[in-house]
């Protein structure tokens, strides 16, 4: 690792560079020990660089964004970290077009397009994620997903060359696309909105927001939506008619406002979250018989 860190500082300043950072304060859970290296790019060619670097001393890394559908193991990370939200951000439009950096928040986006008077991301304007992995899981909520309005993305394949993929080429389905099938990262988006008078468009943000604050529980740290939907079914109604309500493991809990949510109720660990996450998923099935996939990505 320490020839790993010497070729980083060739190209990286010390600040973009981290040692045993916890990722308890880059995740939205709150839970994550320590990494061996956190680093932090500010381009897409710095991007491409660490994980030519990763790959040539065969060390593991991880792309992150602002860690909101992660749970990091309390072990910490034995690898690199590729934190993209917080020097990799830059927002541009033109016309009707807003072109992102994977690190870009989403609600910030949704505020452009607002400012901007273009209408068709205000489902966005609440998921406190980023651009990069809203292209790669296909977020959506309410009205809309990142298939209605992606035209373009730029990933970096495998092999270190640099693409610009079509709306059809990224295979955007239910979260998940060629980024996910594939491997890739996501460097930037290019989003196309229509126009709209600005006040349609803040009643929409308006009333979203108030119905995640109504239905969500948003005062306590967690990953979001713990599982995906399964066909024909939602999950949160099925851990609720399973009378998993308010179930908890240490300081971990199925949330009794959306059982759909797990949430960190204290100081819960790695440990608490993934017994509960099974827990859960044995219940469900054995009075339904329908097996819960998580959404939360396991690090």
């Amino acid at each position: 690792m320490k020839e790993l860190i010497e070729q980083l500082t060739l190209f990286l300043k010390p600040k973009q560079i981290k040692i045993d950072e916890f990722l308890n304060k880059y995740t939205s859970f709150k839970i994550g020990g320590p990494a061996r290296v956190l680093v932090k790019p500010a381009g897409m060619d710095e991007i491409a660089r660490i994980i030519n670097v990763c790959k040539s001393r065969n060390v593991k890394y991880y792309i992150l964004g602002r860690g909101t559908n992660i749970l990091a193991n309390d072990k910490g990370y034995d690898g690199v970290i590729i934190l993209l939200s917080e020097n990799f951000s830059e927002v541009s439009i033109s016309g009707n077009v807003i072109t992102a950096a994977a690190g870009a928040k989403l609600s910030n986006v949704a505020q452009l397009a607002r400012e901007n008077a273009l209408t068709g991301f205000e489902f966005a304007h609440g998921i406190p994620g980023t651009i990069g992995g809203a292209v790669a899981m296909n977020a959506g909520a309410y009205d809309g997903e990142m298939k209605d309005v992606v035209v373009t993305a730029v990933v970096l394949m495998p092999n270190g060359e640099q693409k610009t993929l079509s709306n059809e080429e990224l295979e955007l389905g239910y979260r998940t696309s060629v980024i996910v099938k594939e491997g890739l990262v996501v460097l930037s988006a290019a989003i196309e909105l229509k126009k709209a008078s600005k006040d349609e468009i803040s009643n929409k943000m308006k009333d979203f927001g108030q119905r995640r604050r109504d239905k969500q529980p948003l005062n306590y740290p967690s990953a979001g939506s713990t599982f995906k939907r399964p066909t024909g079914y939602f999950a949160g109604k099925l851990i609720e008619d399973a009378n998993l309500s308010g179930f908890r493991i240490g300081d971990a809990m199925v949330s009794d406002k959306h059982c759909g949510f797990v949430i960190n109720v204290g100081n819960a660990t790695f440990e608490d979250v993934t017994k509960l996450i099974e827990e859960v998923k044995k219940r469900v099935f054995e009075k339904f018989g329908v097996m819960l996939e998580e959404e939360v990505k396991i690090l």
